[in-house]
């Protein structure tokens, strides 16, 4: 996967590009609410924050949030866009996590996983900043649990060069689950419809998905050229929806008295 510098090439678009409406978010904050403890407040993190899509949305519903980002450019948008009592924004990454050890409820990094580098790292720094039975909310594509998004095949190589940014789901548990995790559930989630065809594609146009940076320039001008075709015929039709997958793990009590009551 070729990395994405967010100061430099998204930053400006990735909030339009990115929007959710009312009725989406809604969806995703009562399938968070479904995964997590009923007591309020929690004190969440949003790790891969960007522009704060989630993260006033998470305070309003929870408690006390805490975005985690490492591009200056999108927590400087973040931050313009929102300043709710209850929310938060610092420079760090989910390797590196600038934040008190098991301080936290819950972790969500909402397409974000991807971008790790560093990925078992991560998963003992999410640990560490947790308290015991925290939950991470992990929306994350996995390369054989795949969304197939209806405009990915009109683009060369769409669904195959889509599919590789992403790791199998079984290795994603595997690693956790070795570092003191267990996995609390496993779904998906189907968004209401962004609009029709010629919203969505205007919005695709800004490219700010990880997919585009993949092709070439000869791939992505084919591939536009054929979405664009098809979205002429009838540009008002609602955009299709598709399954999105989350996966749900608990942090394991590993204290001593915890392990042998």
């Amino acid at each position: 996967m070729r990395s994405i510098d967010y100061d430099t090439e998204q930053h400006r678009d990735y909030a339009r590009g990115r929007a959710l409406t009312r009725e989406q978010l809604r969806v995703w904050i009562d399938a968070m609410a479904a995964v997590l403890p009923e007591r309020r407040p929690l004190a969440g993190l949003d790790v891969g924050s960007g522009t704060g899509r989630f993260t006033p949305a998470l305070a309003e519903a929870f408690g006390p949030v805490t975005g985690v980002e490492p591009s200056v450019r999108m927590r400087e948008v973040a931050q313009a866009q929102s300043r709710r009592p209850g929310v938060r924004y610092l420079a760090g990454s989910a390797e590196d996590l600038p934040v008190p050890s098991a301080g936290a409820d819950y972790a969500l990094m909402f397409l974000s996983w991807h971008h790790v580098k560093d990925k078992p790292r991560a998963a003992r720094e999410l640990a560490r900043v947790l308290k015991p039975g925290g939950r991470l909310l992990l929306r994350a594509n996995f390369s054989d649990h795949h969304p197939r998004p209806w405009w990915l095949e009109y683009f060369p190589r769409g669904y195959e060069a889509d599919a590789a940014i992403f790791q199998p789901l079984h290795e994603v548990i595997e690693m956790f689950t070795t570092t003191g995790w267990r996995v609390a559930g496993f779904g998906t989630v189907t968004e209401p419809s962004a609009g029709t065809r010629g919203d969505m594609l205007a919005r695709l146009r800004l490219r700010t998905l990880s997919f585009f940076a993949q092709l070439s320039d000869d791939e992505l001008e084919t591939g536009f050229r054929r979405l664009e075709e098809a979205v002429a015929a009838d540009p008002s039709a609602p955009a299709e929806v598709f399954a999105e997958p989350l996966l749900t793990l608990e942090l394991l009590d590993q204290r001593p008295d915890a392990r042998n009551p």
